[in-house]
Formats: C-alpha cells, sequence, structure tokens
C-alpha cells in the first residue's frame, strides 16, 4: 500500500501524478472501459479492435491497474473496476469526456505555465494562447467541442448526485442560470413533475437545450432564454441554481450574478450554487486540485464554507445550508436577507 512507503517513495508516486493522467486519459480516448463491459480481454486483443500497438497498450493498462482503474489478472486479461466504471461512454455520470479533456495538449501547455499565475495571480491560459479560455472555446472549433463534451460529462456526474441529495419539492418555477445544454435542469424536471423550468445562458449555447429537454420528456415544461448573467437574469423564480458557474469568477463577478438572482427572484426565493467546497486545514480534497485548475484558466476560484458565507453575504444572502451530496459537489443553499 501506498501509506507503508517510505517517505521518498510516497514523493515519488505523487511526482508521477501526471503520468497517472495521462494513462487514464488515453484509455478513454481509445475506448477501452466501453471495449471490457463484456468481459476482461488481452491487451492484444482491445489492439487489434483499437488499432494500436499492442505491447504499448500494455504497458499504459498495467500502470492504470496499478492504481486501480483496470484490474490486471493471471493471464493478463484487463477487467473494469469500479474507478473504471465511469470511464464507460454510456453510463449514468460518465467521466469518461472528462477524462479526455483533462490532459489535452491546451492543458499541458497551460499548466507549463504554473509559475506565471503563481508570480502574478492571472490565469496561465491567457498568456500562453493569447485569449482567455472562454476566447479560446468559442474561437476554436475541435478543442470547442472537448471542453463542452468535458463539462456535459462534469454535468452528469453532478447532476446525479444533485438530485439524490437535495429535495426540490415545494420549487414551482426554478431557473438555471448559465445551465448550458440542460443536463441538471433536464435532471431535475424528470424528478419533479410539479416543477416549471427555465433554462438561461448566451443564446448561442442555451439554442442547443432543444433536443435534450425533449430527450428528458420534460421540454413543455420548461423555457428557454438567452442572455447575459453579468447584465440580468429572468425574473419570477422561486429558485436560481448555478452549478459550476460561481467558481468561474473573482468575487466581484460573483456578488454581481448573485445580486441579479436575488433581484430577479420571487418574495422567499432562494439560491442555489452547486460547487465543491474546500475542506479546511489537511483534509484531502478534489477541490484543492481544481482550484489550480481555476487559477491557471480563469479569474475564478474553488471557495471554503467560511468564504462562501462573505460571498453571499456582499450579495444580500445568508447563507442557509449546505447540503452535502454523494459526490465531491455540495448544494449550498442562500435566502434572502
Amino acid at each position: 500500500m501506498a501509506q507503508d512507503l517510505a517517505p521518498p517513495d510516497q514523493l515519488m508516486q505523487r511526482l508521477f501524478g501526471f503520468a497517472a493522467s495521462r494513462a487514464i486519459s488515453v484509455s478513454a480516448e481509445l475506448g477501452i472501459a466501453d471495449l471490457l463491459k463484456a468481459g476482461p480481454k488481452t491487451a492484444e486483443e482491445l489492439a487489434q479492435l483499437t488499432g494500436v500497438h499492442a505491447r504499448s497498450l500494455y504497458r499504459v493498462l498495467r500502470a492504470c491497474a496499478s492504481i486501480g482503474v483496470y484490474a490486471e489478472d493471471v493471464e493478463k486479461r484487463f477487467s473494469l473496476t469500479p474507478m473504471a466504471e465511469p470511464l464507460q461512454s454510456d453510463v449514468p455520470g460518465s467521466l469518461r469526456a472528462f477524462a479526455i479533456m483533462i490532459t489535452t495538449d491546451w492543458q499541458f501547455q497551460t499548466w507549463a505555465e504554473m509559475p506565471y499565475s503563481v508570480k502574478t495571480g492571472k490565469p496561465a491560459f491567457d498568456k500562453v494562447h493569447g485569449m482567455t479560455s472562454f476566447e479560446y472555446f468559442w474561437s476554436h472549433e475541435k478543442a470547442g467541442q472537448v471542453f463542452n463534451d468535458a463539462m456535459t460529462s462534469n454535468s452528469a456526474f453532478a447532476s446525479v448526485a444533485v438530485v439524490n441529495g437535495y429535495d426540490f419539492s415545494g420549487i414551482s418555477k426554478l431557473v438555471d442560470v448559465g445551465g448550458g445544454h440542460g443536463f441538471l435542469l433536464a435532471s431535475i424536471l424528470a424528478r419533479y413533475p410539479n416543477v416549471q423550468g427555465v433554462l438561461y445562458d448566451r443564446p448561442v449555447i442555451a439554442a442547443d437545450a432543444e433536443k435534450l429537454l425533449a430527450a428528458h420528456g420534460v421540454r413543455e415544461r420548461c423555457t428557454i432564454e438567452g442572455g447575459d448573467f453579468f447584465e440580468s437574469v429572468p425574473t419570477g423564480g422561486d429558485a436560481y441554481i448555478m452549478k459550476h458557474i460561481i467558481h468561474d469568477w473573482n468575487d466581484e463577478q460573483c456578488v454581481t450574478i448573485l445580486q441579479n438572482c436575488r433581484r430577479a427572484m420571487n418574495k422567499g426565493g432562494k439560491v442555489l450554487v452547486v460547487e465543491m467546497v474546500v475542506p479546511e486545514g489537511n483534509m484531502p480534497s478534489p477541490a484543492k486540485f481544481l482550484d489550480l485548475q481555476m487559477l491557471l484558466l480563469l479569474p475564478g476560484c474553488e471557495r471554503t464554507e467560511a468564504e462562501y458565507r462573505v460571498l453571499f453575504d456582499k450579495a444580500g444572502f445568508e447563507l442557509a445550508r449546505i447540503v452535502p451530496t454523494m459526490s465531491p459537489f455540495s448544494v449550498l443553499e442562500g435566502v434572502s436577507k
């Protein structure tokens, strides 16, 4: 076990963390988890199905199996493990697209410039690519598709946990601010047939939500509106939900978004912020590494409970409660003061 190793050996394992990420990502690109759904296969069989070099693929999968992603048996056949199952394309909460995105060339190029962000407090992405990350994804079709697929993948992962972890009964009209293609809102409406929804995002993104909402059978209970949440949000909601929105922006920008929600909501309404909450002290958490991603790509950050309380207070909300889910994400519920 890793904890039984001497400190230098444990450090060596941590230093190869980038290699583990890339190996998992390559296996996701090749669709290995999908190919193993029917049962174990050797690297030779998998190589023939994917058109790659068998011995090289074996080395990649052996490394993945050493950290619990796939398992190798005595006959050198590989099979799925609980950690490998989310790499399948068609499982609820699939992380395959996110795994592919996390080690793209534009990611590695940005992470190589971490010292710039540490020195300046500015996103290294802007320095590397000459534009903000969102501008880059809008103007580079392939990268934009990889990013959008990853966000949809991550959304599915978080949405399942949110729908199972938070009680939306009692809400008549739910506005999803920055709702993207609508996976979270569709999942909520499917579970709660008495809720009406409003999907709100930039027009070019919101327009793509039509098919997804229809596929979930909730299109007739949801309106789609395009706009800029820094300017305004749709009025008349009982609750305003934002998933992976607040962490993208600095405190001043977040206060603007939250205040727009406060002005637009019905009396007695609430705001629901779905994010990871950074634990205090030395407790391990993916939020602490996602925070570095935000440091390098965007002006935002992951926040602690105390930091969220301050943020909500500045926007005129009281952080009433934090509802954990069976995932790294929580639902932070704010009520107007």
